[in-house]
């Protein structure tokens, strides 16, 4: 690296993983905080995290691994958070060193539940974070595909252009692609919503709905994120780029999506008690569907996909009864 900058990853998921895993190609160390002990101590003697893509193998003498958040925010310049969006606040309330100066950057795809802001906008106005010591780190990309090495791809947004270039730098390879973007909050909110559309094509498929209506259910989603974003911010975007259109396309179909196996274990019968219960991941278009449910009470887009998982999650509304209805609201 051109610059001796210190990184520092917090969380200690999947997606932190990934991200570990990318910044050891081009960096000699990295700070990496997990709360989990047990973890931590696996990961130093056997060179992977046993809870998730443990197929990962690690050079151990590149990682600082800490569970205390304080050590890895002193630590470093770059901070990735990668937190499910539900648990950052409590994370953050363990703060006691300053966040002035720190350049942070979430990979984070949700709402955070107490203020109802993105991450971006959350540490804006909760701790007086200039947006341009702020980024985004969305996808079109699956951590698993990560681990496995696959040719995948990231958009790296931040209001300087410079810091959004060295966080992209950080993260290439020859089986990762990175670009900039200076849509900050447009990226971040469509990192949201696709988790929100996920689940409506896994409910969708779990009430036995094929292909067809999955191609009519996501064209009409990326109009649909289209129109929410752009009342939340307005400028000029292409919602057919690959950091809108593209990552809902991932996580609309994939495999390894957890919001479409959420929603798909909902479609088929399980309540949502006991769908979280069965998965071993947080699902964070659930949150994201209230909160963008709530949000869109004062912006007025016309959000009926949105609208029909509000429903189904949160008002216990029979989600064959509200899809029969959301297939007549759809062309």
């Amino acid at each position: 690296m051109s610059q001796n900058l210190k990184f520092a990853v917090i969380g200690g998921g999947s997606w932190a993983t990934a991200i570990a895993k990318m910044l050891c190609v081009n960096l000699d160390e990295i700070s990496w905080y997990m709360r989990n002990d047990a973890a931590i101590e696996h990961l130093l003697k056997y060179k992977h995290n046993p809870n998730y893509l443990s197929s990962v193998e690690f050079d151990t003498n590149k990682l600082k691994l800490t569970n205390n958040i304080n050590e890895a925010v002193e630590y470093a310049d770059y901070l990735i958070f990668a937190i499910p969006s539900a648990f950052l606040n409590a994370e953050l309330e363990q703060l006691t060193v300053s966040l002035e100066n720190k350049i942070i950057f979430s990979a984070i795809k949700g709402i955070v539940p107490e203020t109802s802001l993105i991450v971006g906008e959350h540490f804006h106005i909760q701790y007086d974070i200039p947006y341009y010591n702020i980024g985004v780190i969305t996808g079109p990309c699956h951590a698993e595909e990560v681990a496995l090495e696959r040719l995948s791809y990231l958009t790296i947004a931040c209001g300087d252009p410079e810091k959004a270039c060295m966080v992209a730098k950080s993260l290439s390879s020859n089986y990762i692609k990175a670009k900039i973007s200076d849509d900050i909050i447009g990226t971040e909110y469509a990192a949201m919503l696709k988790n929100i559309y996920a689940i409506a094509a896994g409910i969708a498929h779990g009430l036995g709905y094929g292909d067809n209506f999955q191609s009519v259910l996501m064209s009409n989603a990326i109009r649909e994120m289209r129109k929410f974003i752009k009342k939340v911010h307005r400028m000029k975007r292409n919602i057919n780029d690959s950091a809108y259109l593209g990552d809902l396309l991932v996580t609309g179909y994939s495999v390894f999506s957890r919001n479409r196996m959420f929603g798909n274990m909902i479609g088929k019968g399980y309540t949502v008690k006991s769908a979280m219960m069965e998965m071993s991941m947080v699902a964070e278009g659930y949150y994201a569907a209230k909160s963008a449910y709530k949000l869109n009470q004062g912006y007025g887009a016309k959000t009926p996909i949105i609208d029909a998982v509000y429903a189904v999650l949160y008002e216990g509304k029979n989600a064959k009864t509200v899809f029969k209805k959301l297939t007549e609201s759809l062309d």
